[in-house]
């Protein structure tokens, strides 16, 4: 007798056939431009700090300066996004950020540049968090994890080919990468401006059966049920479309999942933004007695992990669940990042910098994901999406500080280690939660 092959579960088939909308393919191109342009400053930035004649401590700071006032300025973004919707905060954002670069390439001495590139930080939280929330709104339900790989692999590849685009510009004069920058994101404007309607519904609502959508208006995760019926679009006759009142606050804390994608955005944040950053350079100069060309390509090969991981997370989060991938992440990127203090040669330095990249990529889809869950298509949730941003950026800025003391006063492996630890914090978050995909 036959047997019959095992057909695919219906979330896997769905997520597998769905058609990502045009807007979706926008606001990827949007998020690559935007990226290769931070990685042309990048490289050149602390070069141009100096140039005025202070110390690498101070140079320091302008890089950090950025980070600072993204996490400063995260809540008054999520106030913006619930006023004046995604699209607009997302232009004025980006527009902001153009401003503020052009300027830094214009600034006369070091507290100028600071001044403008702090700004800058508050125009990169405000698109950020509008990003995330468009994000939501377009993408269908059963492809959020496919979107985010999506949005975050062009991320990864413009922050790839930026810097050496930036080295090569830093040689006609290091005023002029802060230029291209800023003109590459007032195209991102334009682009986001023209090929993006006023005012984005929810697709996947639109394309739901009516039956559907009148399930969907019931009780949200707050609790509300308030709701808007959207005007129709470009002149059509009037749409099912609603749209509910923002999710507060207080009612996402009431959702173990987001509590728990709050610490786990914070633990990545920790390992993959700031102590690689921070700390992988200064170790293989340090305890391996190589020089700076083996720290940057431990950086790309970490970069190179996470994209490998990237090509599918994203499918993987939609069909098997957001928790397992997440948990799974967590526990390779610690595990790697604990490891990694410990190499003694730089062949082992590169392999476990790849591991620890896999498991970065392996959790971020699912991530943001579940933040995507958390909200839903139907409302905005500003506030929601700003607070995950801080705790990432809050990460990013307190987890090299924290590694650097350790390193004075014990060693690079207790400091690497405390990533590890870290993320088995997370980890216990995650234990209870409930699987936020339905």
């Amino acid at each position: 007798m036959l047997m019959s092959k095992p057909s695919p579960s219906p979330i896997a088939a769905t997520a597998a056939a769905v058609k990502l909308p045009r807007e979706i393919k926008v606001l990827v191109a949007a998020a690559f431009l935007i990226a290769i342009g931070f990685g042309i400053v990048a490289p050149v930035l602390p070069q141009f700090a100096q140039s005025f004649h202070v110390s690498v401590g101070a140079a320091a700071v302008v890089v950090s300066v950025f980070a600072f006032t993204r996490l400063v300025f995260a809540p008054l973004s999520g106030v913006l996004v619930e006023r004046l919707g995604e699209r607009r905060t997302y232009i004025l954002g980006i527009l902001i950020v153009a401003a503020s670069s052009a300027a830094c390439a214009f600034g006369q001495n070091y507290w100028q540049l600071l001044l403008f590139r702090g700004l800058g930080g508050i125009g990169s939280t405000m698109f950020t968090v509008s990003a995330m929330g468009l994000l939501i709104r377009l993408a269908p339900a059963q492809a959020r994890g496919k979107v985010s790989s999506l949005y975050a692999g062009s991320f990864l590849l413009g922050n790839i080919t930026g810097p050496a685009a930036g080295g090569l510009l830093a040689g006609f004069g290091l005023q002029l990468p802060f230029l291209v920058y800023a003109g590459a994101l007032v195209l991102v404007a334009l682009l986001v401006a023209t090929q993006l309607p006023a005012a984005v519904p929810s697709l996947a609502r639109a394309a739901a059966p009516a039956g559907v959508q009148a399930a969907a208006q019931g009780p949200g995760t707050d609790g509300t049920t308030a709701a808007a019926t959207l005007p129709a679009q470009d002149g059509g006759p009037s749409s099912n479309l609603v749209r509910q009142e923002p999710l507060l606050l207080r009612a996402a804390l009431a959702i173990p999942a987001y509590r728990a994608v709050l610490v786990s955005g914070f633990a990545n944040g920790w390992s993959a933004f700031g102590i690689r950053m921070a700390l992988v350079p200064l170790f293989a100069t340090a305890a391996l007695g190589a020089g700076p060309e083996v720290a940057g390509i431990s950086l790309a090969v970490f970069a190179i992990g996470t994209g490998a991981a990237l090509a599918f997370s994203g499918r993987l989060a939609d069909s098997w669940g957001r928790k397992p991938m997440i948990l799974l992440g967590l526990l390779v990127n610690g595990v790697g990042m604990g490891v990694l203090g410990f190499t003694g040669d730089v062949f082992w330095f590169f392999a476990v910098s790849l591991v620890a990249g896999l498991g970065s990529g392996l959790m971020g889809p699912a991530q943001q994901a579940t933040v995507a869950d958390v909200i839903g298509n139907e409302r905005s949730g500003g506030k929601v999406l700003a607070t995950f941003q801080m705790c990432s950026d809050l990460g990013a800025i307190i987890g090299p500080i924290a590694a650097g003391y350790l390193v004075d006063l014990f060693s690079f492996g207790v400091a690497f280690s405390m990533a590890t630890a870290v993320a088995l914090v997370a980890v216990v978050f995650w234990l209870p939660a409930a699987e936020t995909q339905r």
